[in-house]
């Protein structure tokens, strides 16, 4: 019995993904296995480091899931995992996609309950 939960997500570019990872100061390496329980391993495109089993990212189709046997993870809830991961992977997938367009930043708040507010204009 596989002790793995995989959680769908709507990340599909890995470069804004390494970003995202990578402001939240986790440690990752591509293509490696994800271990679990009992000495149980998944393949994983990308793998982040914690204190306990990693948690993996593997692409199914058009967008990357997150797998981990979450019994064994320490120092990462996987709700807020998900979520902050989530929440920057977008950051920088608007970010570059409105740059591509024309759109300069002019500047960024972040909000108490973690929002961020973006202003930008579009360079004539």
């Amino acid at each position: 019995m596989s002790h793995f939960t995989r959680i769908k997500t709507q990340i599909v570019e890995l470069e804004y993904l390494k970003r995202a990872l990578a402001d939240l100061k986790y440690e990752y390496e591509e293509g490696n296995k994800v271990r679990g329980f009992g000495g149980q391993r998944t393949e994983a495109d990308l793998v982040v480091k914690t204190k306990g089993y990693p948690i993996g990212f593997k692409k199914r189709g058009e967008a990357y899931e997150v797998v981990a046997d979450w019994w064994g993870v320490r120092g990462v809830n996987q709700k807020t995992f998900v979520q902050e991961v989530t929440q920057r992977y977008a950051y920088h997938a608007v970010c570059d996609k409105l740059q591509a367009q024309g759109f300069e930043m002019v500047s960024e708040q972040v909000e108490r309950g973690g929002q961020v507010h973006l202003v930008l204009r579009q360079m004539a």
